[in-house]
């Protein structure tokens, strides 16, 4: 591409009143050797029209200094032949400027900071414009667009009837003899419409009776996924009978060092013999995308020894009365047991939640419905029922066959061919003996996941994709942004394998799963990416040549996009790809870049801020902020006009994992007096986008912290802080009190060489 370059700048918005626009535009014209225009109302129809003209006469790689690059995306979209980068001179220039405090006189230079920051984001801005290539989007030669759905239940069969409808081919795989799942054997559902306190009829017949019907729905019954290779649009997928093993052998997982001690004869390969887990089954059948939906298996209860399941015949789980509740076996006195009790009396049994509170309150129903005289005892510690729901509780309260009470279960026994239940501390104030036919235990839903691999993926990662010990065993990659995504692209969960649900929310799941996987076959036949980066036409591209096979960018990707041969040279899989770049934070040898995003782009980037020297007022700080949550916590920030520190200058960043080393280094070298890594928080309160790459920049950051001292840099200089979206308010103070830091340290000593 030949480029031709135009900037503009924005006078409107307070820009051009705070800010010497004339000097603004010779920054650009003058150093950055690039025309440069303003307008009072860029956004605006005029403003777009005066941009289109010079664009009518060849300009194609436009600089805007306006507001923040996440607004106003449609009135700044060229075309995707255009080159467009914006500097951000409102929001986290002009709007985040320091006012005094009342009373306070404003500090002399306060002017010369403020112009001397919009001057340095309009440099970073021409240099970006400078470096960054058009993206050429990856297109496969041949795509698939069969959806390939695990598992029959309700929540699978309705991903499937879906599918269908928007017109893909599914092929659904069952390792049971029949379609169904475990919603074929219950007798009743949960209301799903108000009055919301009567039960429904079982839907799932009349949704097998569909999906019999439909010819864009093929079943395999009796048949487990033996194993997955391939990548979105391509995936290879094998079979086995239910229960045998496989054809092919997953692949043990191998750390970094673990490799360098097999690579040196040190220690036996796990994965010596087995089928090379690169290569492609010729006998695999293709699809294009797979919605997982294996779904939950009760959780086990045998370890409360004095409750007594498993040694005592008449106490069951949930999962087992509703099938005596479907055959019509419902006893007339029934104790359903919530909690423990016992000495962990304020704690629930394992994975238990709403759903099993409103199971309960549903098989109570049973005893009184099939019994005259029937009575049910629901003893809880813990009633979760949310949304329209409680009008369902309600509706319990209100039987007087049911009866309710919070009480602690301290040992169920038998006598005289009864079941005994003694319960302590409940709400009337004193303790019950009760006498039953039955005991029911609230056993949770565990995810098949959460015990089993139930994907068998032939990746560099393993055969599975919950190894971040985050989820419970759930099947997820970000529950709150990203609901129905897993941690390997082209793989959406729903259903119980994802979290604990009613069978109408099943319903719903289904379906979005579905549409997600509709989604990664549209975005991969147009050769972007699907999320959370959505539309991205870029890739990360190898320099192969320079590669020394040191696996990092293989054993970091969160996504597994990268194979690797037996080597150790990296096997992209482009449509694997979300495009995070935390293989090109991990290479140490720079060879991973982005058309528009690479190690060579930032890093001239940070050059290209001026640096003073010898002014304790003039300090310089480089912050690299990820563009997902830290990003949209500066700009509002901004919006509320809270003032950022006028030595800060900020950098977005794709995700913090795709932060190479080099430019901290590069940066430090070259006179900055500090740098800081802005992102997501891990951990228990875990929201990076990106799974891991806020982590695994806070580990590069203590290594650099070594190298730092060794050069006689205090390692202070260098720093790592996670914010959530909601922490506009904190940002100031991270911010300032960083800066004070790097004020007391005093400039860098390589300040000037």
């Amino acid at each position: 591409m030949d480029k031709k370059y135009c900037a503009y700048i924005c006078t409107g918005c307070g820009i051009g009143d705070a800010l010497d626009i004339e000097a603004l535009s010779e920054i650009v014209s003058g150093e950055m050797s690039m025309e440069c225009k303003t307008h009072a109302y860029l956004c605006g129809k005029e403003g777009r029209a005066f941009i289109e003209t010079d664009i009518a006469d060849g300009v194609n790689t436009i600089v805007v200094g306006a507001c923040s690059p996440r607004v106003m995306t449609n009135e700044f979209n060229f075309g995707d032949d255009k080159i467009t980068v914006r500097a951000n001179l409102r929001e986290q220039v002009i709007w985040s400027e320091v006012k005094p405090a009342e009373g306070e006189e404003p500090h002399a230079e306060a002017a010369e900071f403020l112009q001397e920051t919009a001057s340095d984001y309009m440099r970073m801005a021409c240099t970006r414009a400078k470096k960054t290539e058009l993206a050429e989007a990856f297109k496969l030669e041949t795509i698939n667009k069969t959806i390939m759905v695990m598992g029959a239940g309700i929540s699978g069969l309705t991903a499937a009837k879906e599918a269908a409808a928007a017109g893909y081919d599914v092929l659904v795989v069952e390792k049971e003899d029949e379609p169904g799942g475990k919603a074929k054997g219950w007798r009743k559902s949960f209301p799903s419409k108000s009055p919301w306190t009567d039960l429904e009829e079982n839907p799932v017949a009349a949704l097998l009776a569909e999906i019999e019907a439909n010819e864009k729905i093929t079943v395999k019954t009796a048949t487990e996924v033996a194993r997955i290779s391939g990548a979105p649009g391509d995936f290879n997928v094998t079979f086995k009978d239910a229960g045998t093993t496989g054809e092919w052998d997953a692949p043990a997982k191998v750390t970094v060092d673990e490799q360098e001690l097999i690579d040196k004869g040190q220690k036996e390969d796990p994965n010596a013999g087995l089928q090379k887990y690169t290569e492609i089954d010729p006998n695999a059948t293709k699809v294009g995308a797979v919605v997982l939906a294996t779904g939950w298996k009760p959780a086990d209860v045998s370890q409360y020894e004095h409750l007594g399941h498993g040694k005592i015949p008449n106490v069951v789980t949930n999962a087992e009365f509703e099938k005596l509740a479907k055959e019509g076996k419902v006893p007339a006195n029934v104790a359903f047991v919530q909690s423990p009790g016992g000495k962990d009396h304020d704690q629930d049994f394992p994975y238990c939640n709403s759903v099993t509170s409103m199971v309960a309150l549903k098989q109570a129903q049973y005893v009184c419905q099939d019994n005259a005289e029937g009575k049910a005892y629901i003893l809880y510690q813990h009633m979760r029922t949310p949304g329209s729901m409680e009008l369902f509780y309600k509706a319990a309260q209100l039987n007087d066959g049911i009866f309710m009470t919070k009480g602690n279960v301290m040992q169920v026994g038998e006598a005289g061919g009864k079941v005994t239940v003694a319960v302590e501390d409940t709400l009337l104030g004193e303790n019950l003996d009760l006498e039953v036919d039955m005991v029911v235990l609230a056993a949770g839903m565990e995810p098949t996941t959460l015990h089993e691999n139930t994907i068998n993926l032939a990746y560099r990662q393993g055969p599975a994709f919950n190894d971040l010990d985050l989820f419970d065993g759930y099947a997820d990659s970000h529950f709150i942004c990203f609901p129905y995504e897993t941690r390997r692209t082209g793989i959406y969960a729903c259903g119980g394998v994802r979290k604990a649900e009613t069978m109408d929310e099943a319903l719903d799941d289904a379906t979005g799963a579905a549409l997600k996987a509709v989604q990664c076959l549209e975005s991969t036949d147009r050769g972007v990416s699907v999320h959370p980066r959505s539309g991205d036409a870029t890739y990360p591209e190898f320099f192969m040549q320079r590669c020394t096979q040191c696996k990092r960018c293989t054993e970091e990707c969160p996504f597994g996009a990268l194979d690797d041969d037996e080597k150790g040279t990296p096997l992209p899989n482009p449509t694997r790809c979300r495009r995070c770049g935390t293989c090109m934070g991990a290479c140490p040898e720079r060879i991973i870049g982005f058309k528009d995003y690479n190690i060579d782009l930032i890093g001239s980037m940070v050059k290209a801020i001026e640096v003073p020297e010898d002014d304790d007022d003039r300090l310089r700080i480089v912050v690299f902020v990820c563009e997902n949550d830290a990003y949209p916590a500066l700009d509002m920030s901004g919006m509320k006009r809270n003032g950022l520190n006028h030595m800060v200058r900020f950098i977005p960043v794709r995700c913090l994992g795709s932060v190479n080393m080099a430019w901290i280094r590069d940066a430090l070298s070259a006179g900055m007096d500090g740098a800081m890594l802005l992102g997501c928080t891990y951990g228990d309160d875990y929201q990076c986008h990106f799974v891991k790459g806020s982590e695994i920049a806070s580990k590069r950051m203590e290594n650099i912290g070594d190298t730092l001292s060794s050069l006689g840099l205090e390692s202070e200089r260098c720093a790592a802080e996670q914010v959530a979206i909601t922490d506009y308010d904190k940002i100031p103070q991270i911010i300032n009190d960083f800066v004070e830091e790097i004020v007391e340290m005093g400039p860098n000593p390589f300040k000037g060489f």
